[in-house]
């Protein structure tokens, strides 16, 4: 069994989350997190009418730098765009809160949102966190409240990331506990296949991809 990591505890420290959620902002910005989400949005706002006014709700949001991000993206396109994120760590919800996103402390599994509420839902490297049984409950709850669009993007489990996120880390100074936590997120990533099964087996019809940076992403529109 792989160990947990650090983010998955409730109770982890503060002074360790704003950390290690800090040396993802940057990974996620040099290795790929960021792109393979907007990338992902980029048909969606580009299709949207200019004026229009979207929600966006980012499930474990961390930082809060994705949201972000897709809010520059949703503005270039003239849509305005609300952005929430989802976090059971307080620490990570003020952080999010910072970079400009509204912050929701609640459980994946358990959305205090009506269904269809939103127009659009991500989930970025979260649902590696999750055993299968919850990771289907949460693939499930996304598809829920979402109204246009569910993107999920995650890491693409293979020995090279691995090895690569280690190395890196101690020249772009990351913590330690970033160090042994990015392996294991790679270690509990998927393959393309096993993340459309995953999604099959919670009734969802989607294909997922790979993309640079060893990610996996997979996109698809609720049906009503």
């Amino acid at each position: 069994m792989i160990p947990t990591e650090t983010l998955d505890r409730v109770d982890a420290p503060a002074g360790v989350v704003r950390a290690s959620l800090a040396d993802i902002r940057r990974a996620n910005a040099l290795f790929g997190g960021r792109r393979a989400v907007i990338g992902a949005l980029k048909p969606l706002f580009r299709g949207a009418v200019p004026g229009d006014r979207l929600t966006l709700l980012d499930l474990g949001t961390g930082a809060g730098d994705i949201p972000r991000a897709a809010a520059r993206l949703a503005a270039r396109y003239g849509v305005r765009l609300e952005t929430i994120g989802v976090e059971h760590h307080r620490t990570a919800a003020e952080m999010a809160r910072t970079a400009g996103v509204t912050p929701l402390v609640a459980d994946v599994e358990w959305l205090p949102l009506r269904t269809r509420s939103i127009d659009i839902v991500i989930m970025s490297q979260l649902l590696h966190h999750a055993p299968r049984e919850r990771a289907v409950a949460w693939i499930r709850a996304a598809d829920r409240v979402a109204r246009r669009a569910v993107i999920i993007a995650d890491l693409r489990r293979a020995r090279l990331a691995m090895w690569g996120i280690w190395l890196v880390s101690f020249p772009l100074g990351f913590h330690p506990v970033s160090r042994r936590d990015g392996v294991l997120s790679i270690k509990r990533g998927f393959t393309p296949s096993e993340l459309t099964a995953l999604l099959a087996e919670a009734g969802i019809t989607a294909t997922a991809f790979p993309r640079l940076g060893w990610r996996v992403v997979a996109a698809w529109a609720p049906v009503a």
